[in-house]
């Protein structure tokens, strides 16, 4: 239900909706996705390149308890020097192993949701550290799914680690009397089964946490048509309001024209519905130009104003259709048009006494 409107949220979440969750750090992300990704990498370098990493581990510390009976310190320095020597060193064996595994995190969440960097989600919100909304939020819904999907997570590979190790534990009494390296041999070739068949179920329940949270995502984001509403006025403005400048501008547009209209050289006609007020300037213009038109009261306005100043209207039913269908307010007539127009244009010129001029 929306709140505080007793709406039900049935529309899909609008684009702007969707940006400003996002912002928010609200996506669509499933960490299982990243789970399997990082156990499926961390499992390929160990069957790879297992031993090389047991056997420069093993290297390394055997290296530093042979050795230690050797160590002078006379400073606090030296152990220091020491210390970092050595740290050193088990980071650069560990290091082939880690950097694939946080490659391959990162990549997993960019597949995801893309790359993003969320500040608002990392700001720090006090009421976060209310203890009573925080146990809203720990008995709410969406915690107790999550609850159960861990519940069904530990029971499902559980279940299957334990059908993998049962099925050698026939084994373990043999074990007693093996060398060290066969029980460890034993040891990591059970792991790495268990770990195998561990992981495609991880890959099962990735897949199917992402069509969840993707689908509960959605859900979040749906809104209410008053929602909807109320967005497309924010971004859009209020129809209302929009209606409003729309007919000043038209307004004013249309009261510009009329006052070009006592420049016209002619006004035609169609004869009452259609006027249309030409000009002509040899000296100026390359063609007749459209100083105003209009239909209805609007023709009839021009008509007036046509007679207020004198200027000849002329009427010719078809060329006034084909002005008013062809040439916007300020444009020039066609080249098909231009005979048409001059026999007008002759006819006022006559009417004037200026045809010898013109």
């Amino acid at each position: 239900m929306a709140e505080n409107t007793g709406q039900e949220r049935t529309e899909k979440a609008t684009g702007k909706k969707r940006e400003t969750a996002r912002k928010k750090g609200q996506v669509a992300q499933s960490k299982e996705i990243s789970s399997a990704m990082i156990l499926m990498t961390a499992l390929g370098f160990f069957y790879f390149a297992g031993s090389w990493l047991f056997g420069s581990l093993s290297e390394l510390i055997s290296g530093v308890y042979q050795n230690i009976g050797n160590l002078r310190f006379t400073q606090v320095s030296d152990a220091s020097a020491f210390s970092l020597e050595i740290l050193y060193q088990f980071l650069a064996v560990l290091l082939p192993f880690l950097l694939p595994i946080a490659v391959v995190g990162f990549v997993s969440n960019v597949m995801q949701v893309g790359f993003m960097i969320s500040t608002e989600a990392m700001e720090l919100k006090f009421d976060r550290l209310n203890p009573v909304s925080g146990m809203k939020r720990f008995v709410s819904l969406k915690s107790l799914v999550e609850l159960g999907k861990s519940i069904i997570k530990i029971l499902f590979i559980g279940s299957i680690a334990y059908l993998l190790v049962k099925s050698d534990m026939q084994q373990f009494p043999i074990l007693i009397h093996q060398e060290v390296g066969q029980i460890l041999v034993f040891i990591a070739r059970v792991a790495l089964k268990v770990c195998f068949f561990v992981c495609l179920a991880m890959i099962v329940l990735a897949v199917l946490d992402y069509a969840y949270q993707h689908w509960q995502h959605e859900q979040d984001l749906k809104m209410t048509k008053q929602e909807v509403k109320d967005e497309m006025r924010q971004t859009y403005g209020d129809p209302k309001i929009k209606a409003r400048i729309r007919g000043v501008q038209m307004e004013m547009a249309r009261r510009r024209m009329m006052e070009a209209v006592p420049e016209a050289d002619v006004v035609i006609t169609n004869p009452t519905h259609l006027a249309i007020a030409l000009k002509f300037d040899a000296r100026e213009m390359i063609a007749p130009r459209v100083l105003a038109k209009g239909s209805g009261h609007i023709a009839q306005r021009i008509r007036e104003i046509a007679a207020e100043h004198q200027i000849p209207t002329v009427e010719e039913k078809p060329l006034a259709q084909a002005l008013f269908k062809m040439v916007e307010i300020g444009d020039y007539i066609p080249a098909e048009l231009y005979r048409a127009v001059a026999e007008v244009l002759a006819y006022v010129y006559r009417l004037k006494g200026m045809y010898g001029t013109a």
